[in-house]
């Protein structure tokens, strides 16, 4: 049954939960880019700590954060799963360089959210995250 469109509730789907992404553009190439991501300053940027990158690698963070790499491909896209303590249940979390045509842009996309108080404080979380990475390049 489908539901009507005044009733959907914004972030909400109805196979990942709550999702929310947050692009930008930001004036380097993709090599640049990914090489910051990919730095140990650049990870603890946006992840919270260096991890190892490999298909499966299991990790856990300073801060108690642990996940698991679901898929890494070299200048293509990282998908690892995300669950800060306290959290009830993980969250998929996929990070993307795509070529822009002036620079590149940087796209975070964070699926199984509990609710949509999860949502904006994880909106919030990953375009602080894109400021602190546009002002290291």
């Amino acid at each position: 049954m489908r539901v009507p469109e005044e009733t959907k509730t914004v972030g909400k789907t109805a196979d990942v939960g709550y999702q929310i992404g947050v692009r930008r553009t930001l004036p380097c190439g993709e090599e640049a880019l990914w090489s910051l991501l990919l730095s140990p300053e650049g990870m603890t940027a946006w992840l919270g700590g260096a991890i190892e990158l490999e298909d499966g690698a299991r990790y856990t963070l300073d801060n108690g954060t642990t996940g698991q790499v679901r898929v890494y491909k070299p200048w293509s896209h990282i998908r690892l799963t995300w669950r800060p303590q306290g959290w009830a249940r993980p969250s998929t979390v996929q990070v993307r360089v795509l070529a822009a045509s002036r620079g590149s842009t940087l796209s975070f996309h964070q699926e199984h959210l509990a609710d949509g108080a999860a949502r904006a404080t994880m909106k919030a979380h990953w375009e602080g995250v894109i400021e602190r990475l546009a002002g290291m390049l």
